[in-house]
């Protein structure tokens, strides 16, 4: 999924993402384009990693990398492991492409003991003035495609999946936000400023 996702360059949203992950950690990366992201995190940081793509190409270039990846859906791809079979599950933007997004967060903290989610947020604030003064579905480097041909099925805002975590009873354990072109930014009014989000939760067990 999301084969956009794939530069060249090193992407602020990884290295944010890649600074949640401990050394050593087993890692599962959903989504995980051409591997890039795994491959990091396997130079930088020493963790194993596996993939799950459905992509043709990205899976091709998964292994050209010498990134170990499933060929296919995520959610059938994950009921291949054993609960707690990694550390830390990924999916990066991705999330709003998936059938179910309950059902994917809670089979991520099955085989793993903590996810990592990033997402665009609905809630941005270009995202809300394309809505209010263009009359049209927004279209900007976050959310790309027009209505008729995008692959994001349950857009959300970042209350909103907060919302589902507390839900689905899930503990929220780092919040990061960005907005574009690369910026991290804080959490002060982060659902208007906003573009990208990035959560890690765990089962509030």
């Amino acid at each position: 999924m999301a084969h956009d996702r794939r530069a060249t360059k090193r992407r602020l949203d990884y290295q944010l993402i890649a600074s949640l992950v401990p050394e050593s950690a087993r890692v599962l990366d959903l989504g995980c384009g051409d591997g890039q992201l795994l491959q990091e995190l396997e130079v930088h940081k020493g963790c194993p990693g596996r993939g799950i793509e459905i992509n043709d190409q990205a899976v091709s270039e998964c292994l050209q990398r010498g990134v170990a990846v499933y060929h296919g859906d995520m959610v059938e791809g994950m009921g291949h492991f054993r609960a707690g079979s990694f550390d830390v599950v990924i999916l990066s933007q991705t999330l709003q492409q998936t059938e179910h997004p309950p059902t994917v967060i809670h089979e991520m903290l099955r085989v793993g003991h903590s996810a990592i989610i990033s997402f665009p947020n609905f809630g941005y604030w270009r995202t809300r003035m394309q809505l209010m003064f263009g009359g049209r579905m927004p279209r900007h480097d976050l959310l790309p495609y027009t209505w008729y041909d995008t692959p994001n099925v349950h857009l959300c805002t970042i209350k909103d999946f907060r919302d589902l975590c507390r839900q689905e009873r899930l503990r929220v354990e780092k919040e990061i936000f960005l907005t574009p072109p690369d910026r991290h930014i804080s959490a002060f009014m982060a659902n208007w400023r906003a573009g990208l989000a990035i959560f890690q939760v765990r089962r509030d067990d």
